[in-house]
């Protein structure tokens, strides 16, 4: 299967905005052959804690995708703040506010939800949204996808634990250049440590509160090697992965049945 992340800007705070220029890109990433095309973490508004940036579930940005992956006939995803219905519950006082979602939209019209784990407290994520209950795994075309959500790379556990279920990581961000080490870093260690692809969808340009990224998206074989790469430009990243090739690292090298914990 290919899979393609589109490194992209974010308009501030402008859904309407956003859709018109993301449309188009992931065209290109279907032209291309992506039966799998990926957005940012928080693709419609940029990583914004302004009271009421939520929306409903199946609220515009789901729909974006949904409509996109209806006409390109590929599977389409990216992260969003959607308020679960009914407010979604208590939780510590957080009834009302939204997860960070990364909505998966179908190409028959099915559509599959992880809410991000760890929300970002040292940004003060975790006072404007809620935290997901646990990781996700769809499968597509015989591809075992597990999508997380920027922070999330920093624990190593949940994808430990996803791992026996996983041939491919999707790790979507709106991740700083200040720590750009880190994330790539991070993406190739959880490669190389659960014998998985991983996929970083991150995004280019200035966010609405000055903070700089650039992009540095990748896609990381199950050994580590860099299949595809992007500098700090709007662009496409494009690779092949195989579950056959994930089952056959891991028979050559049976390193995952010998871990604890």
């Amino acid at each position: 299967m290919k899979v393609a992340a589109v490194q992209h800007d974010i308009v501030w705070e402008d859904r309407e905005a956003n859709f018109r220029r993301l449309a188009p890109q992931v065209g290109r990433a279907a032209a291309a052959g992506a039966e799998l095309v990926l957005l940012t973490e928080t693709f419609s508004t940029g990583f914004s804690m302004t009271p009421g940036i939520g929306e409903p579930e199946d609220g515009p940005s789901a729909g974006f995708l949904a409509t996109q992956a209806a006409e390109h006939g590929v599977w389409v995803g990216g992260s969003c703040p959607e308020i679960a219905p009914g407010g979604g519950g208590e939780d510590g006082g957080k009834a009302g506010l939204p997860y960070n979602s990364f909505v998966l939209a179908g190409p028959e019209g099915t559509t599959h939800r992880y809410r991000k784990l760890h929300p970002f407290t040292h940004g003060g994520e975790h006072e404007r949204f809620r935290a997901g209950e646990g990781p996700v795994t769809v499968e597509i075309g015989g591809l075992r996808v597990t999508p997380f959500v920027c922070y999330d790379l920093r624990f190593a556990d949940v994808f430990w634990h996803a791992a026996p279920d996983t041939d491919l990581y999707v790790v979507v961000a709106n991740w700083p250049a200040a720590r750009r080490l880190h994330w790539q870093t991070l993406l190739q260690a959880r490669a190389i440590e659960n014998q998985a692809y991983v996929v970083g969808c991150n995004r280019v340009g200035t966010a609405g509160d000055g903070t700089e990224h650039t992009g540095d998206s990748r896609i990381v074989s199950p050994m580590g090697e860099l299949l595809a790469t992007a500098a700090g430009t709007e662009t496409l990243v494009l690779a092949d992965v195989d579950a056959a090739e994930v089952a056959a690292t891991r028979d050559r090298l049976r390193f995952l049945p010998d871990r604890r914990g």
